[in-house]
């Protein structure tokens, strides 16, 4: 396995939704390269294992393809637990505790004309495994979590002026940026947090929309960041003018700009509408009653229980009263995009229009009429900003 290989991207191996628990494949083929002398260069197979049989296992790769994996009985079969940056980890497993699900990257040994192909190490990820450090990560956003709309990019000092809305009016947050930090940035056009890239603090611009991960300050001013994730989107607020379902179109009069925005539907836009009582919750904190922030929901089991569900995540059926308001959107049941109705007021998050085309939504949020009615198109936007950076990976906004 030459240098040349070694040397390809870097991406995120085993494609969970936040970049801490994601490896390097570049990184990880030179750990696997590292005093192996086997007499082929096939490139290893990265994929999701599909099933299992008597010495074989069936990989859906990446790229998109299924394979078939032999594995013998000197193929070594190693476990890391995700989050890992080397192999100091790594435990020795047995093919029968492989499960569908679990991740994987397979080195081969070919030989012969045509090639014969045998597994010489399988390194793996278990799902469960994988499913629970997205678990503890989700809380982590959620619980140690905060979003706003850039104001300010100071690169020499390494800080990010966040603008927020809270209940009791218009705060400033100073997000400090160090060497440790991640920062990734959505891609022109995704709608999808997988496609995240690695970014740095001189992409930012005033007017993107961030959600950080951190340890904020007592007084809620400063915010040390672990992590953030920005994008450049494009926040709508109006009435319906028109819907196209067989296309895939809403078209929306922007209250702001007083024209028609064209924007289009995909199969990852999160349709939602918001029932009348939680709207009006909502509605009130804008206006400036008792509460949190309107990134935030008072709400506990009220707003799921109007919709028959639960309410919160990790630690469900507790009154925590702070739930995030994406987990709230995840949990209202899809609303097909055939029920917008001309005339119906909606709030949509979409990124920018790429090579001339339309817009694509990431949320079309609807049952809105008294949030609009209560607050400035502002307020509008502090809410919906943290929606379309989803929670650093949550399942649900896949």
């Amino acid at each position: 396995m030459g240098k040349t290989f070694v040397a390809s991207s870097c991406v995120f191996v085993f494609g969970i939704r936040h970049a801490a628990t994601g490896l390097c494949l570049a990184w990880l083929t030179a750990v696997i390269a590292v005093g192996q002398t086997a007499p082929s260069r096939t490139p290893p197979i990265l994929g999701t294992v599909k099933s299992i049989a008597e010495g074989t296992m069936i990989v859906a790769t990446d790229a998109g393809a299924e394979t078939k994996v032999t594995v013998t009985t000197t193929t070594r079969l190693l476990r890391v637990p995700p989050g890992s940056k080397d192999l100091s980890q790594a435990e020795a497993m047995t093919l029968s505790e492989f499960q569908p699900g679990d991740r994987v990257l397979v080195s081969l040994r070919c030989a012969g004309d045509p090639p014969v192909c045998e597994a010489t190490r399988v390194v793996a990820m278990k799902k469960s495994e994988i499913t629970e450090k997205q678990a503890r990560e989700r809380e982590q956003w959620r619980t140690h979590g905060t979003g706003g709309l850039v104001k300010s990019v100071d690169a020499a000092r390494g800080i990010v002026t966040i603008g927020t809305v809270t209940a009791a009016g218009k705060k400033d947050v100073e997000i400090s940026v160090g060497k440790s930090t991640i920062v990734r940035r959505y891609a022109p056009g995704s709608v999808k947090f997988d496609d995240a890239k690695a970014s740095s603090l001189g992409e930012i611009q005033p007017g993107d929309q961030l959600r950080a991960r951190g340890t904020r300050s007592a007084d809620g001013a400063n915010f040390t960041a672990d992590e953030i994730v920005t994008g450049t989107f494009l926040n709508i607020a109006g009435t319906v003018s028109g819907v196209d379902t067989s296309a895939g179109i809403i078209s929306v009069m922007d209250l702001a700009t007083k024209k028609t925005q064209v924007v289009r539907v995909s199969p990852d836009t999160q349709l939602k509408k918001l029932p009348a009582n939680v709207a009006q919750m909502i509605a009130m904190r804008l206006k400036g009653g008792a509460g949190e922030q309107p990134g935030r929901v008072g709400m506990g089991e009220k707003a799921a229980s109007a919709q028959g569900g639960e309410a919160g995540g990790p630690g469900q059926g507790q009154s925590r009263g702070n739930g995030d308001f994406q987990q709230l959107l995840n949990r209202l049941p899809a609303a097909p995009l055939g029920e917008f109705q001309k005339g119906e007021a909606v709030m949509i998050v979409a990124t920018g229009a790429q090579n001339g085309g339309q817009p694509t939504a990431i949320t079309v949020l609807g049952g809105v009429e008294t949030l609009l009615e209560a607050g400035t198109k502002e307020q509008a936007s502090s809410i919906l900003s943290p929606w379309s950076l989803s929670n650093g990976g949550d399942a649900a906004a896949q």
